[in-house]
């Protein structure tokens, strides 16, 4: 249904549920429909399985948009981007481009960005030091458990998934259908759920009332089993028992815990639509990848490199990504999988750096007869481009 934005407040409630983290208030937003989370996955060979990562200019311009007019609408002071384009320097890497475009139209509001592996330690150390975090779907799944666990429970928060036609609101949880009719359920996630819901449909006077409602029942000490702590919390309750107490306190405001202010609110969050920049899109290599269950890098190279006659040449051959030949890593163990990278026979290394040339995607079909002649199995075709004269694809790890 297009909902691309996946969005979890996380708010400390220290002292009345316990957390290391007494200042925590951070919203995660999380890209929803692409990435990973896309599924596309196929077995290749005996050894060897893929996962196919999607990252789309147009998703992540829609995602970090959403983020920053999120953090103005809401009077949030930053936006953090959290990526591993240190290593997936395309697809993170885009997503980190776009984030920097898009930052510098937003003035007003901090922007960072971090490693994902260093940036999922500092939130569970010291999450107080974030507002707003944008990222990619996995990454995104992952920190918004660990945000709302340490904040006192995974059953307290609430989601939104939000579209430009379409939203729907849920539990972080999900169902939990292990706990269904058992009246342990912590009902505080569709709550929550339900007040974003009222506060995305404008009713922010109505999201207030319940939210406040809901504070005073937590100030009050009444906790489900997922948050209650002997010595520490005042009243177990189960789910019917909760939600009557927050029914109860409609219409007053906690006197402790920040009261809830959406009503305050500025603005609508605007999405533009995506335009497409035009690039010079030119065909200059292939991977093609082969199935062939030898061990000996050497073997497999010097027999594809013995194919001639063709418009393309074999200029490397990796393993797991790793560079196996021509004078390749011998200690990488190889499977059954290998990815022999051809260029066009003209290509040439200027000053250390592979200058490459056009080729035709007649070459390709000419290629893959050949190699089919000669007995190899080609499992995938993957095509090279570069873009406005820019590199579209990695290069392997020690080519």
């Amino acid at each position: 249904m297009g909902l691309f934005s996946n969005v979890r407040p996380v708010t400390a409630l220290q002292p009345y549920v316990e957390t290391n983290f007494p200042e925590m208030d951070v919203v995660i937003i999380r890209e929803n429909e692409e990435d990973l989370y896309a599924g596309i996955e196929h077995q290749q060979t005996q050894d060897v399985v893929q996962c196919l990562k999607l990252i789309t200019r147009p998703g992540c311009e829609k995602i970090v948009r959403y983020a920053f007019e999120y953090a103005k609408a809401y009077n949030r002071k930053k936006v953090t981007c959290m990526v591993k384009d240190n290593i997936m320097k395309l697809t993170d890497g885009l997503f980190h481009n776009v984030f920097k475009e898009i930052s510098v139209e937003y003035p007003d509001i901090i922007s960072e960005s971090q490693i994902i592996d260093i940036g999922s330690a500092r939130l569970a150390a010291s999450p107080e030091k974030y507002d707003v975090i944008v990222t990619s779907n996995l990454y995104g799944d992952i920190i918004s458990d660990i945000a709302a666990e340490i904040a006192g429970s995974v059953g307290m928060a609430g989601s939104a998934n939000i579209g430009l036609n379409v939203a729907m609101f849920e539990a972080i949880h999900g169902s939990a259908p292990d706990i269904a009719g058992k009246k342990i359920a912590n009902p505080s996630g569709l709550m929550n759920a339900s007040v974003m819901m009222l506060s995305h449909l404008g009713m922010t006077a109505e999201a207030d009332k319940i939210k406040n409602a809901w504070l005073c029942a937590i100030e009050d000490g009444y906790y489900t089993a997922d948050i209650y702590k002997e010595g520490f919390s005042k009243k177990l309750v189960n789910t019917n028992e909760f939600a009557d107490a927050v029914i109860e306190r409609l219409g007053k405001t906690p006197q402790n815990l920040p009261v809830s202010i959406l009503s305050k609110g500025a603005g609508k969050i605007v999405i533009p639509p995506f335009v497409r920049k035009e690039m010079k899109q030119e065909l200059v290599g292939v991977d093609m990848f082969i199935n062939w269950t030898g061990t000996d890098p050497n073997k497999i190279g010097d027999a594809l490199t013995a194919i001639k006659g063709l418009g393309l040449k074999l200029k490397m051959i990796t393993n797991r990504g790793v560079k196996v030949y021509p004078n390749g890593l011998a200690e990488t163990y190889c499977t059954d999988h290998w990815r022999c990278r051809y260029i066009a026979t003209s290509a040439e290394i200027i000053e250390g750096k592979p200058v490459y040339d056009v080729i035709k995607y007649e070459d390709i079909l000419e290629l893959m007869t050949a190699l089919l002649k000669e007995g190899f199995e080609v499992v995938k075709t993957e095509n090279l481009y570069e873009f406005d004269g820019k590199r579209g694809f990695s290069l392997g790890q020690g080519e």
